[in-house]
């Protein structure tokens, strides 16, 4: 079995017409959302070993405030594929995974991740900015994940723990 935790990047600013949406940067609201969704992973055990991010500035920075809130000592990567994917393609991303990688967190954009959350566990989850599930995943090797494979363990929203 594995584990695979989804979370959305934090809030991103909107305020700067001249960047792409690429580009944009967290607000303050996600910047301080980041490191205390980081803060809980690490308050109860539930660190992954690897990390995959959307290389895009918001998501990077969340996956980059994660990592150093909570103390992260696994691989850090970026894969272009996560930016605009589809479920398919995130489907892909996570079929990639080291296989020595038990838990693994994916950080990346509406709504490709409530796509791939519900072709993996067949219901509809809410993903609101920085909110992270958690999917177990009937499968030993990332390669075997398929649609209908996991189910959804838990889901926990920056405003419940604010």
């Amino acid at each position: 079995m594995k584990t695979i935790l989804f979370m959305r990047h934090a809030k991103s600013d909107w305020s700067t017409h001249h960047q792409s949406d690429f580009d944009r940067p967290l607000n303050a609201r996600g910047q301080r959302d980041a490191p205390m969704m980081a803060s809980f992973l690490a308050h109860h055990h539930l660190l992954p070993e690897w990390i995959v991010s959307s290389p895009a500035m918001r998501a990077r920075l969340t996956a980059e405030f994660v990592a150093r809130e909570s103390r992260f000592r696994g691989q850090l990567t970026f894969d272009d594929r996560i930016y605009l994917g589809s479920p398919t393609m995130l489907l892909s991303v996570v079929r990639d995974l080291p296989e020595k990688t038990e838990t693994a967190l994916l950080v990346g954009h509406n709504p490709g991740l409530e796509d791939t959350i519900a072709l993996l566990c067949g219901g509809n989850v809410r993903m609101p900015t920085a909110a992270i599930a958690s999917l177990r995943v009937d499968a030993d090797r990332w390669r075997d994940v398929r649609a209908g494979s996991a189910y959804l363990q838990w889901l926990v929203k920056p405003k419940i723990l604010r």
